[in-house]
């Protein structure tokens, strides 16, 4: 996502490989980042999961900059924010899915739901959790 647009929500059925990431980021990230980013001026926020670091996607991510991210800091990616309003949004839901294929729909549905304000707020505090988190050093933050 960014400031402007919550961007597609992608359901992976199976576990994520850094080729099968990589699949994503050409058939999904690279089309949204061109359509929001059309200048070529925008940076792609990725944590460093295995998957995300393999070789062949590091050679491939040379289309567009990509942030260069510390691991395990959950408080500096705002995407967690969201996977939580999505965990709320379906556990506060009259009926609660009865199989996979209902979760999935419910996802999906709820993503498209999400307030513009939401996700403008989550990038609008990226500078306040940069500094909170070089205060306390590196430690947990309020975020």
């Amino acid at each position: 996502f960014s400031w402007g647009t919550l961007g597609p929500i992608i359901l992976i059925e199976q576990s994520l490989t850094s080729v099968s990431y990589l699949n994503i980021v050409a058939d999904q990230v690279h089309p949204f980042m061109a359509t929001v980013f059309p200048a070529g001026d925008g940076v792609y926020q990725q944590d460093n999961a295995p998957c995300h670091k393999g070789r062949i996607v590091e050679e491939h991510s040379s289309d567009f900059q990509v942030m260069s991210w510390p691991p395990n800091s959950p408080d500096l990616n705002p995407i967690e924010h969201l996977w939580s309003y999505l965990e709320n949004q379906i556990r506060a839901a009259t009926l609660p899915p009865r199989n996979v294929r209902e979760l999935q729909d419910q996802l999906v549905s709820a993503w498209y739901q999400i307030p513009q304000t939401t996700y403008q707020h989550l990038v609008e505090s990226m500078p306040r959790r940069v500094l909170a988190v070089l205060r306390d050093k590196g430690g947990p933050t309020c975020y």
